[in-house]
């Protein structure tokens, strides 16, 4: 495994897909910064993060033979990963909120930005960017928001969760090339939040709607058993839950 850590990047996703396309990197290469300056999240949202207190790496994976209808897959093995690492260090109520933030009660501890490389219907390679809320403690204006610090009492040392991260990343990745597969949407929606419970949804059209979270369709959508009486399916775009 090769570690590359930066003083400052805009953004590790986009260092590490540029080291991919001059073809200068291995499996399992990580890119670490203290100071991510453009930090992305899902449906382009930004994540901001205070410089030398919190986790901002990207971690790149190769697949020999991994179908792309299988991202949803995917994305519940990395979610479980950090899910893992941070059930050991004994953080509270941990959930994951989908598709991949993870949750402490009803605050964000973590955000994850997982890009595909795709050659015809495979999945080549994914950057996987991770965003981790450790050590700082003033988030201003932001809103249902903590960090492991304020949850546990104490500051953390920022290197050793990342090794934490890194081992529980490649067990969980490995996952994906064994009959086990299946396994990890079960695992996930069993900690899935607020799932089995009357919660408010936004639509696109910023429709407020009512429902319970049942579980992910097997593209990795979301299921919702809506007010009406009906079993509805949810891509990323068409849905948010509020609370």
């Amino acid at each position: 495994m090769q570690l590359i850590k930066l003083d400052a990047t805009p953004s590790t996703n986009q260092y590490l897909k540029q080291l991919v396309l001059k073809n200068l990197v291995d499996d399992y290469t990580v890119v670490t910064t203290e100071n991510q300056t453009h930090g992305r999240g899902q449906m382009g949202a930004s994540w901001i993060s205070e410089t030398g207190k919190n986790l901002t790496f990207s971690m790149l994976i190769f697949f020999e033979n991994l179908n792309a209808s299988h991202h949803v897959y995917l994305n519940c093995a990395v979610s479980l990963a950090l899910y893992d690492t941070l059930k050991d260090l004994s953080v509270p109520d941990l959930k994951v909120k989908w598709p991949n933030d993870i949750m402490s009660g009803n605050q964000k501890l973590c955000g994850i930005l997982i890009e595909n490389i795709l050659q015809g219907n495979r999945i080549n390679k994914s950057i996987i960017g991770i965003g981790l809320n450790v050590n700082q403690v003033n988030f201003g204006q932001l809103q249902n928001v903590s960090s492991l610090q304020l949850l546990l009492g104490i500051p953390m040392d920022l290197d050793k969760i990342l090794i934490s991260l890194i081992n529980s990343l490649k067990n969980r990745l490995k996952i994906l090339s064994t009959p086990k597969i299946n396994s990890l949407k079960k695992q996930y929606e069993q900690v899935l939040f607020r799932k089995n419970k009357v919660s408010t949804f936004a639509s696109k059209t910023e429709t407020l709607f009512t429902g319970i979270i049942k579980g992910l369709s097997d593209d990795g959508k979301l299921i919702v058993y809506t007010e009406d009486g009906v079993l509805q399916e949810f891509a990323l775009k068409e849905v948010r839950l509020l609370y």
